[in-house]
């Protein structure tokens, strides 16, 4: 396993998350994507950190907060070999504050998660997305707070727009509050719309990238082709996140013979691809079964040759939109005309 730093925290997270979506909510509407149970859940965890995997990713929405319970029977007596994060803002209680980015929610949420891991602190706190009823101002002056009084370590954001993220750094800079380090968004081949803005923000500013459903939601696994797919799977039962699917299988076909030439997965081919991209801080690998770990984690040893990534981005890239097709224009400088 490798390691990469966390923006400019100087904490380093392997390049593998391990996302827990997965676990609990065996008679809810999570069963579609995991419905583990602990003993299961358990052995995920611990494979994962004997694999050299040393950042867990969880939710308190996930299983209405049973993964977070879950996560933290895992990790007893292991808590310290992990920077463990979790998240805030879904509904957790039919009360009309049991929801959104208020101070009020955020406090009672934070409480309710860190009994749930077991836990006294957590090291990344992110905002599972934007809550426009709530003053940003207030959000993020609450998480400050939780910094400053040690149950927090470090921020993040997750499916913000890109000038939300923008417009949060620059508060957090102008009141001088802890500011968000990282976003988790969603990147695959199969979607790719987060290099059209938030990725230009994440390298002007300087942020880290931790990426959720690395395969589309089971769609680059390997089990679907144009004829059909595996029934048990995720995608089958829920299908998310929306892509082009006739686009999606032009870039399974690329996808395969890359694999066929490394002796590999497909799935692993579409992580390889996103651990080649520098931007990428970690891939969050969502599993149910032990074996779907072990495929997963060969990933990290794939390096795909020039002409390897060359198919992949060709076959996946986008078509630009306004105003970036103005760049492709000529130029107005006079020649030889330097550009400052």
């Amino acid at each position: 396993m490798k390691y990469r730093q966390l923006a400019d925290t100087g904490v380093f997270v392997s390049e593998l998350c391990l996302g827990t979506m997965t676990f609990g909510g065996a008679a809810q509407f999570w069963a579609a994507i995991g419905g583990l149970d602990q003993s299961a859940a358990t052995a995920l965890v611990h494979r994962s950190l004997d694999a050299g995997i040393n950042f867990i990713d969880t939710a308190n929405v996930y299983a209405a907060g049973e993964s977070e319970t879950m996560v933290g029977q895992a990790l007893k007596g292991r808590r310290h070999e992990v920077v463990l994060a979790t998240k805030v803002r879904g509904r957790m209680g039919p009360g009309p504050n049991h929801v959104g980015l208020s101070r009020l929610h955020i406090v009672e949420s934070v409480e309710a998660s860190l009994k749930r891991l077991g836990t006294d602190y957590i090291d990344l706190y992110q905002i599972h997305r934007s809550d426009p009823l709530t003053n940003l101002e207030d959000t993020l002056r609450a998480l400050d707070d939780l910094v400053r009084a040690g149950k927090v370590r470090y921020l993040g954001c997750s499916n913000l727009e890109a000038w939300v993220t923008m417009k949060a750094l620059g508060i957090s800079r102008a009141q001088q509050l802890e500011r968000f380090r990282c976003t988790q968004s969603y990147y695959s081949l199969v979607g790719r719309e987060l290099e059209r803005h938030t990725i230009p923000l994440i390298r002007d500013q300087g942020l880290g990238l931790l990426v959720w459903s690395p395969l589309a939601g089971g769609f680059l696994s390997g089990k679907f082709t144009r004829t059909g797919g595996d029934e048990a799977a995720r995608r089958a039962k829920f299908d998310f996140p929306p892509l082009d699917k006739e686009r999606g299988f032009q870039v399974l076909d690329v996808l395969a013979a890359v694999a066929a030439r490394h002796n590999a997965s497909v799935a692993q081919v579409a992580l390889a691809w996103l651990l080649a991209q520098d931007v990428v801080t970690s891939v969050i690998i969502g599993v149910r079964k032990p074996s779907q770990l072990e495929d997963n984690l060969k990933a990290v040893d794939i390096v795909l040759a020039d002409e390897d990534r060359k198919a992949l981005d060709e076959v996946s890239k986008l078509a630009p939109e306004y105003p970036a097709w103005m760049e492709v224009l000529g130029s107005d400088r006079r020649p030889g005309e330097r550009r400052y």
